[in-house]
């Protein structure tokens, strides 16, 4: 499947004629995803295509070293992913701070970290409720489409 505008513009539609959040379409290494509305604030729904995976460098210089980098031998839990190639956010601003942190409890549907794609920002849910017992990433770090992010127990 190629990803061509007007097809892009046809889902991007459909977002809005269904009053949907989000819509994904992938193809092998190749994904739009359309999202509606960002940080809780409406906003018109934006196309994004992801490539193969692709080297990024990171958009903000790392202002710390993070003690959310875990090297568990074993990991526990269920792995959030990303769903994209991207540069991985662990706050919605520099300085801000962290949407979760290791031994933070979450639930479904929340907000644990931001993959940023061609300058959009997309926030990245968790699909299970519990206690984050790993983060894999630094902030600011590139990652990969379907790369661990964080787990959750």
């Amino acid at each position: 499947m190629n990803f061509e505008i007007e097809y892009i513009e046809k889902l991007a539609n459909l977002v809005d004629e269904k009053n949907l959040t989000e819509i994904t379409v992938e193809d092998g290494d190749k994904a739009v995803i359309i999202k509606k509305g960002y940080m809780g604030a409406p906003a018109p729904a934006a196309p994004v295509q992801v490539a193969a995976p692709q080297t990024q460098t990171a958009a903000a210089p790392q202002s710390a070293p993070s003690a959310q980098a875990q090297s568990n031998d074993q990991p526990k839990g269920t792995a959030i992913t990303s769903p994209m190639v991207g540069a991985f956010y662990a706050a919605p601003s520099p300085g801000a701070k962290p949407f979760v942190k290791v031994g933070d409890t979450v639930a479904a549907g929340q907000v644990v970290c931001i993959v940023e794609a061609m300058k959009l920002m997309n926030e990245i849910e968790s699909e299970v409720s519990g206690k984050i017992t790993q983060i894999c990433v630094e902030d600011g770090q590139s990652v990969e489409y379907g790369q661990v992010l964080m787990y959750v127990e």
